[in-house]
């Protein structure tokens, strides 16, 4: 087994106390949903320390990215076996109901075990991994363990809630889109009330919780390394924008993708010098903009040069994501209203994308109208708060 770096003041992470004390779970072939994020402080896989310990994995279950995380947003890699152990690697993108049962089931696995990094974001889709296989564990009677890690945004909670007409993949019940939980608290709200609603059932789950975490920590105080939760989350940077700047994908404007600052950088062919002066003068709390070109490798507008801004965290305590996404939204359609335009849908069905995204159309409509910031929010769903009881961490 390898050697766990600790220190006094450093986060356990569920799986680093269950690879601890594999006596945490029980259950004679065990599942583990995970990816390449859900490592110990050393930086050895979750599967290969469990392993180690004596947890007696059969099957691996893999989200979004893939196993590897070599794949983007949209994407998975296919089934297979896990080259340094064997295992076999199934693929659960794009699968739920009857299709995730059957998976789940014809594994023959006695639980799953839940270890994947999330960022706190509605729209990050591993936590809506994690409510797919409630349902399914509702279903199958297979029970489901949270192998519990921080939440890198903390306990801050911002923006709306969901309507159920933009139920997606992005969002499949409501919670505030700055959610501020774990997974773990998620996975109790999920089988105390969502989960019932939408299956009929309760899931059989339960938490390893982590040792030493507080919700007022920031990633450098748990002393566990960074590992970049997907492909265009590369820095804690990126996520501190993230619940703001993960909105620009409602439109047809680049969020950097295919760059190396993802959702730093916002831009299009048509934008010109006078949107960061403008930015900057319209004050965001904690932000400042600066003017630059980029040429995105992959994405919208992949080879083309775009201007645009860079957005720069500079007090991450007043700064306020939701809002600063907002605005610039809404000053790219008040500066460009000829160019500005939302996203289609690729399957032209169903609400626009950024309603998905936001979690109904007051975004989309409150733009349109010129609406105040303060006038969309006023207009959107109000996000609903967590039973008390389900919060792990004090």
């Amino acid at each position: 087994m390898s050697q766990l770096v600790d220190a006094p003041t450093r986060v356990r992470t569920g799986a680093h106390r269950l690879a601890d004390d594999p006596s945490l779970v029980t259950g004679s072939a065990v599942g583990l949903f995970t990816n390449y994020t859900a490592v110990m402080p050393d930086l050895t896989r979750d599967l290969d320390a469990l392993i180690a310990a004596g947890v007696p994995l059969t099957t691996v279950f893999t989200p979004e990215h893939g196993m590897w995380g070599a794949v983007q947003a949209g994407e998975s890699e296919p089934s297979g076996v896990d080259e340094a152990t064997g295992l076999p690697v199934l693929d659960t993108y794009q699968r739920s109901g009857a299709s995730l049962d059957a998976l789940v089931t014809e594994s023959d696995v006695d639980v799953v075990l839940f270890d994947l990094q999330d960022i706190g974001v509605r729209f990050y889709t591993y936590i809506w991994s994690l409510y797919d296989l409630l349902c399914s564990s509702a279903r199958t009677g297979v029970p489901v363990v949270v192998l519990d890690r921080p939440n890198p945004l903390g306990a801050a909670t911002a923006g709306p809630g969901l309507v159920p007409s933009c139920s997606s993949f992005v969002g499949r019940v409501s919670v505030p889109l700055r959610h501020g939980l774990t997974t773990g608290e998620l996975a109790q709200w999920f089988a105390a009330e969502h989960v019932p609603d939408a299956v009929g059932a309760r899931p059989k789950v339960d938490v390893v919780v982590m040792a030493g975490w507080r919700p007022d920590m920031s990633i450098a105080d748990t002393g566990l390394p960074w590992v970049m939760p997907s492909p265009n989350m590369p820095t804690f940077d990126t996520a501190l924008v993230y619940p703001g700047t993960g909105l620009i994908e409602g439109t047809t404007a680049s969020e950097g993708r295919g760059t190396t600052r993802p959702f730093e950088i916002i831009g299009a062919p048509y934008v010109d010098l006078r949107l960061a002066p403008a930015l900057n003068e319209r004050g965001f709390a904690g932000a400042r903009f600066r003017d630059l070109e980029f040429r995105p490798t992959h994405g919208k507008w992949a080879g083309s040069t775009l201007r645009g801004v860079q957005v720069h965290v500079l007090d991450p305590g007043v700064f306020e994501p939701v809002e600063t996404g907002i605005g610039i939204i809404a000053m790219l359609a008040e500066l460009y209203p000829q160019d500005f335009a939302w996203r289609p849908r690729d399957d032209e069905q169903g609400p626009p994308f950024i309603d998905l995204l936001w979690g109904s159309p007051a975004l989309r409509e409150g733009i349109d109208a010129k609406a105040s910031t303060q006038e969309i929010i006023a207009a959107s769903p109000p996000a609903p708060q967590p039973p008390p009881d389900i919060r792990l961490y004090r």
